[in-house]
């Protein structure tokens, strides 16, 4: 564990979605530590609006095999070579978590939901880097094929949002450049130049 914690700030400014793993395995324990602190995102009511499936040590290996099954359909089309370089995407990292959020019939409820199981990926992604472990949040279309929905889990009325990715790695991508803030701004009752 790192000897002092990043600040709130520099987490939020020096998180980047990592894509090039380098292999090394993600201890389950620094997983469910990770996701039991995530916990603490707001959501409302406290419905807690997510449950999750983790590959993580050996049973990461066993989800590659899955993935090789379900993952795309075209996969099954590709040469092994092929199939190799897409497979790169998913065997870098060292876990996988798949985020499920209940389809509430009622819009408020499934967008609150939605908007507070987000804030808990954030707060996972931030407590991650805090250990020195990146991430990446993934939505491939593999996450609605109903036999790899059925091989997780996934209920009737759940959704997966998202397969966050968890990994060490040796070098963060640098940052792209954002938006100025005060192109995006309005205040309320001032005059727009």
């Amino acid at each position: 564990m790192n000897e002092q914690a990043l600040s709130v700030r520099d987490a939020i400014l020096t998180r980047r979605s990592i894509k090039n793993f380098n292999v090394q395995p993600v201890d389950t324990e620094n997983i469910a530590e990770i996701l039991e602190d995530a916990s603490w995102a707001p959501n409302h009511g406290n419905r807690n609006p997510w449950r999750f499936v983790v590959a993580a040590s050996g049973e990461y290996t066993a989800f590659l095999d899955v993935l090789r099954e379900y993952g795309v359909p075209k996969w099954k089309e590709l040469d092994e070579d092929a199939l190799e370089q897409q497979m790169k995407k998913f065997t870098g990292p060292g876990a996988a978590v798949f985020v499920i959020v209940p389809e509430d019939a009622r819009q408020k409820e499934r967008l609150e939901d939605y908007a507070a199981a987000s804030m808990f990926i954030q707060n996972a992604q931030l407590l991650a880097l805090d250990k020195g472990i990146g991430t990446c949040w993934k939505t491939p279309p593999f996450l609605d094929n109903p036999k790899f929905r059925a091989d997780l889990g996934v209920k009737q009325g759940e959704r997966i949002i998202s397969m966050l990715q968890f990994g060490y790695f040796d070098n963060a991508p640098k940052a792209r450049p954002r938006v100025d803030m005060t192109e995006l701004i309005t205040y309320f009752g001032r005059e727009i130049e």
